[in-house]
């Protein structure tokens, strides 16, 4: 997560990227970007408010030396004010269509931007800016020739959230550089963070946070809403989130004492983990420090409701763990030969 208020851009470049897989070829710039002042103060927020809610970052990866990860080599490059910032960003653009391997990867318009005073933390740093623009919007543009007006169609951005895009702090931990990096357009994700980036998760309470409510949102999916109902998946994902918020460090025996109440759904839960984490190939701590900002955002992904088939649905707050337990009973009537719910007010909202 940063803050722009002081941020501005030093440097800025655009290409176009080809489709390795249907040849079609990439086009360089040879001189970087000069702004008039509309244009700058339309551009600069455009590609950095993505990052201001972004909880989560990365660092670079490889399979044997991170230094051979080619966007931190150019990255390393950009921050050196001796670099030529023109033709790095072409190697940048190279670098991107080598990993065009599909008919489904799209071209574009890229962008490489170096970044002065971003806020990142209690201090100020440089950033890289990588940006790829995919799609473009279709707009009338109203124009006056011989004293009368006339109109056409035209393409150009839309100025409100970038396709793809990555920002490379300059500074690190004992991990690495501190990366950031937002995809809207989510069919070839692979390509972006995996391929084109080449970055994974930190080992911190952050990424920590994620996995474990993650693991938890695809349990009550797949194994506690076909087994026990919609009502015992709403139950579990009230009372996860609430365990997070009540603790500052989640240990799992603690988890499991407090959220099930049945020997056999802990089981259940022990069996699903262990098949998770192979199939995701991640490692779910023990025990580990709750990230705040990551529950947070989690939260807002889980929304429990029942779906029934007679196209009625039953929402439940997340933040209230017993309201389910409490006001809600579910039964099965003789005479329908159907299952019901009966729900338990005083009086409507």
């Amino acid at each position: 997560m940063i803050k722009r208020q002081k941020a501005s851009i030093k440097h800025c470049i655009i290409h176009k990227v080809g489709n390795k897989f249907n040849d079609t070829k990439n086009a360089f710039s040879d001189a970087a970007v000069h702004f008039d002042e509309a244009t700058y103060n339309l551009m600069l927020p455009y590609l950095l408010k993505p990052f201001v809610s972004v909880a989560e970052n990365y660092r670079f990866h490889h399979h044997s030396n991170v230094g051979l990860n080619e966007i931190n080599t150019y990255s390393d490059q950009l921050f050196k004010e001796e670099a030529d910032f023109v033709e790095t960003s072409k190697h940048i653009v190279t670098h991107l269509y080598e990993q065009s391997n599909s008919a489904q990867i799209k071209t574009g318009d890229v962008l490489v931007c170096h970044f002065e005073n971003i806020q990142y933390e209690d201090f100020f740093i440089d950033a890289i800016g990588i940006f790829k623009i995919e799609n473009k919007t279709e707009f009338f543009q109203t124009y006056l020739e011989e004293g009368n007006y006339d109109i056409l169609v035209q393409k150009g951005i839309q100025a409100k959230k970038v396709d793809k895009g990555c920002l490379i702090l300059n500074t690190s931990d004992m991990e690495g550089k501190i990366v950031f990096s937002v995809d809207n357009n989510t069919y070839d994700t692979q390509y972006w963070i995996k391929s084109f980036l080449n970055i994974k998760y930190p080992d911190d309470s952050n990424q920590h946070t994620k996995n474990y409510i993650e693991l938890c949102r695809e349990f009550s999916k797949e194994v506690l809403q076909p087994n026990f109902g919609g009502q015992e998946q709403s139950n579990f994902l009230a009372k996860t989130v609430d365990f997070f918020k009540e603790n500052e460090i989640v240990n799992i025996e603690n988890f499991k004492e407090e959220v099930f109440e049945e020997e056999d759904q802990i089981q259940l839960f022990e069996d699903y983990k262990k098949t998770y984490e192979a199939e995701k190939n991640v490692l779910i701590r023990n025990q580990f420090d709750v990230s705040e900002r990551v529950l947070k955002k989690q939260k807002q992904k889980i929304k429990p409701e029942i779906k029934l088939d007679t196209n009625i649905q039953i929402k439940l707050d997340v933040d209230a763990p017993d309201a389910s337990a409490e006001y809600l009973e579910r039964g099965y009537d003789e005479e329908k030969k159907m299952h019901y719910y009966k729900v338990f007010f005083n009086e409507e909202a």
